[in-house]
């Protein structure tokens, strides 16, 4: 990891927000975010409670995940509005089963966003993928977009290290963000996972975040505040205050984190302080 993001990650801690996800929807928790206007409602509460970084699902007319720009452009415009340049928006090019890496590429290149977030296994599925990857990663660092390196397992993560080597994502310290469980089969995260994932990986040579499925999301995101790691909370992940009961929304998630953080020697970054530290 580079000087300045060594610096950075310890006294400050990044919260990134998932208030939605892309297979959720209110019949799960009917405080979770789907309009463009709801979305805008959320980013003033998040902003409020400590998040710097909204990450950023979308939804058809039917209520279905999609990567469309318009879509996007809607919903950005919109919480543009309520928050102003108060929170680094980050699109998702999650494909879901309906998007290929092809597709996942030229919604990025359409909507130039500010960040995104990309899953390695999605974008560069396959070795004769590489070419294309590291030529979408180089135009992205052309254009100051901040990417976010998806890893779902510990084999995609010693693929990654070898691909950063190589020079693939046009950064020798690209920022990660580890996915503890998942949401299809129903498996949850444990703080172990972490542990496993940070065992397999060089932590110290590249900034990361964790995101966490289940009940035991809140205490890995004490753990990556402790070992030197960046967080995202909310809904995609996880309904549940530590407790148990089921958070109200996505902002008490939040704040039951911050409560935690504020007591630490790292607080949460500002999204000003992200765009300084990564050029935006």
């Amino acid at each position: 990891m580079t000087a300045e993001a060594c610096s950075f990650a310890e006294d400050r801690i990044i919260i990134m927000a998932a208030p939605n996800g892309a297979r959720r929807s209110q019949a799960d928790h009917p405080a979770l975010p789907m309009t463009a206007a709801e979305l805008a409602d959320n980013a003033v509460a998040l902003r409020d409670a400590g998040v710097s970084v909204l990450h950023l699902h979308v939804r058809d007319d039917n209520r279905r995940h999609t990567l469309d720009p318009a879509t996007y452009r809607t919903a950005i415009a919109a919480i543009r509005e309520s928050v102003g340049d108060d929170l680094v928006l980050q699109v998702t090019t999650e494909a879901v089963g309906l998007y290929t890496s092809g597709e996942q590429m030229a919604v990025v290149r359409a909507l130039q966003p500010e960040a995104v977030s990309i899953a390695l296994r999605e974008i560069c599925p396959t070795r004769a993928a590489e070419p294309a990857a590291a030529k979408f990663f180089a135009w992205l660092r052309k254009k100051g977009i901040w990417p976010q390196v998806i890893l779902y397992s510990i084999a995609d993560v010693r693929r990654f290290d070898a691909l950063r080597q190589s020079g693939v994502f046009a950064d020798a310290s690209p920022f990660v963000l580890f996915v503890l469980g998942n949401y299809a089969d129903a498996v949850a995260g444990r703080v172990a996972d972490l542990e496993r994932m940070l065992a397999a990986a060089t932590p110290e040579a590249w900034p990361w975040a964790v995101c966490c499925f289940g009940a035991e999301e809140h205490a890995v995101m004490c753990a990556a505040l402790a070992t030197g790691g960046h967080v995202r909370i909310g809904f995609e992940n996880n309904l549940l205050l530590s407790d148990g009961t089921t958070a109200p929304d996505n902002a008490a998630l939040i704040r039951q984190f911050v409560a935690v953080a504020d007591k630490g020697r790292r607080r949460p970054a500002s999204a000003a302080e992200i765009r300084q530290w990564q050029g935006l």
